[in-house]
């Protein structure tokens, strides 16, 4: 029996609201994150993802207070990202409510973060995303909300960070981010085939045929999207119904 596939809405925050963009640039309002987390988790999503975008480029912590609200309100496994730096901040996220942290700037500077999350609090807990663009030299990871190119490319990295002991890979394209014509498949893939560790979609999502590719194509085992959900352009239950009648197993 396969494993059931994940479909997982992400809250990007921005100075406490809801905000999506395209290539991560050209932030727009997209609604209160409380509300739309308690719609997700009442409409069937598997998990929530929470990521404080600006937190690690204005370096501060993620809001605390609002991670707590909004875990008060769901009843699905929670991802909190943005601005986490050191073992306490992942304590004091997982006591606001969180399941799972995110890393992503903090671990490609301090590698070893990954090991200490994964022996402190276990792998489950430890989710690695990753913000990679394709360039003349490969696809190479990105720091702080995309704004930096760093030297680290795509797959070592992710292949570092699961010997590490990151329990799942959150991998976004910034050159399909927002951009609504369907994930980066073929790199997807490629990431599937070289890590055992599950591997998180993201960037992309127009249409729910986008989500069967990431699937199917691209041997995804879950994939996040923000826009097509916070705009009410695709609910979960229609794209749920979807991919059943596509043979892709999900929880309904």
């Amino acid at each position: 029996m396969a494993l059931a596939k994940r479909i997982i809405p992400c809250l990007d925050i921005k100075d406490g609201q809801t905000v999506k963009g395209t290539n991560f640039v050209n932030l727009r309002q997209a609604g209160d994150p409380v509300e739309l987390g308690k719609t997700y988790s009442e409409q069937g999503a598997d998990e929530l993802t929470f990521l404080d975008i600006t937190a690690s480029h204005e370096g501060r912590k993620t809001f605390a207070e609002l991670v707590k609200r909004i875990a008060a309100n769901i009843n699905i496994p929670f991802t909190v990202g943005g601005g986490i730096h050191e073992l306490s901040d992942v304590d004091c996220l997982l006591n606001a409510g969180a399941d799972k942290i995110s890393i992503n700037s903090s671990a490609i500077r301090n590698p070893g973060l990954i090991d200490e999350i994964a022996k402190h609090f276990g792998s489950q807990v430890c989710v690695v995303a990753v913000d990679a663009k394709s360039t003349p030299n490969g696809w190479k990871c990105f720091l702080n909300g995309g704004r930096i190119e760093t030297d680290k490319e795509l797959m070592a990295w992710a292949h570092e960070a699961q010997e590490r002991g990151a329990g799942e890979i959150l991998f976004t394209s910034m050159d399909h981010d927002g951009v609504k014509t369907g994930y980066a498949n073929e790199t997807l893939s490629l990431l599937s085939n070289r890590l055992s560790i599950p591997i998180i979609a993201s960037g992309g999502a127009g249409t729910m045929e986008h989500f069967k590719d990431a699937f199917t194509l691209g041997k995804a085992d879950a994939a996040l999207a923000a826009s097509v959900f916070h705009f009410g352009e695709i609910r979960i239950p229609d794209l749920k119904s979807y991919l059943c009648a596509q043979e892709i197993t999900v929880r309904v």
